[in-house]
């Protein structure tokens, strides 16, 4: 598969924040390809499931997302095959280490890659969320696998009200469970100078607008973005947030 490249640049961020948690469940991480400049992989993993199964069950999406993506070619493999088969190894680690523990892990995914084309894909499984801005607008984000989500979609209750409905955090697919998890990916397709993409959990997404997140990535670069991200959740928590993380990039003309 031939690929025509165009030189670009990535500028990239992570944000972690135990929240007003007792532990920290979440994880995050941006991974250069090892052998192709201008690829990335960036993924976000929000593990549930006793004191230390979310964070085993976060731990194994990253370290199988790490050996999956090492053997990947840029130039050569499918990007959707390589993020289909991260969501379903996963799955199938956090399963086994179900078996040698007394805990339930569980997580979330949400993931996206770029490659040296400057063509972007994302996948998702779980209430952890990918935008795509251009500038300050969002041009499409992701939509969870949640039980308030199915709400939405029936016309029963808002989007604004899902956010204070009491089973919120009831998700209809993630990893780690009994059943499947969801294969949603999006082919984002081209990128364009000045766009973001934006991975997140749902401690981090919860406090803001679409509108407002755009304000902050189109305003700050993507550290001191994240950084704001974050503060700004803290604040508006007060003192009941969840673990959050985020994973920002954002694709300028190489200068």
């Amino acid at each position: 598969m031939a690929i025509t490249t165009v030189p670009f640049r990535i500028s990239a961020a992570t944000g972690l924040h135990r929240g007003d948690r007792a532990y920290q469940q979440d994880q995050v991480e941006v991974i250069p390809h090892p052998r192709n400049k201008g690829s990335a992989l960036a993924l976000v993993a929000d593990g549930m499931g006793g004191k230390s199964g979310g964070r085993k069950a976060a731990d194994q999406v990253l370290l199988t997302a790490r050996q999956i993506y090492e053997r990947f070619a840029p130039l050569e493999d499918d990007p959707s095959d390589m993020l289909k088969q991260v969501v379903t190894e996963s799955h199938l680690m956090i399963k086994l280490t179900a078996i040698t523990s007394e805990e339930e892990p569980h997580s979330t995914i949400a993931a996206f890659h770029v490659g040296p084309d400057m063509k972007a894909h994302v996948i998702h499984a779980g209430d952890s969320r990918v935008y795509h801005f251009r500038g300050a607008e969002m041009m499409r984000r992701t939509i969870d696998h949640s039980f308030v989500q199915r709400l939405i979609d029936e016309g029963k209750i808002s989007e604004e009200a899902a956010n204070s409905h009491p089973q919120s955090n009831l998700l209809t697919g993630c990893l780690g469970t009994h059943a499947d998890p969801p294969i949603t990916l999006w082919p984002v397709g081209a990128l364009e100078f000045g766009d973001s993409l934006l991975a997140c959990s749902d401690g981090l997404w919860h406090y803001f607008t679409p509108k407002e997140i755009g304000a902050i990535l189109h305003a700050l670069p993507p550290r001191e973005a994240s950084e704001m991200l974050i503060g700004k959740a803290r604040q508006r928590a007060r003192g009941g947030g969840d673990n959050l993380s985020v994973a920002l990039a954002r694709f300028d003309p190489l200068q």
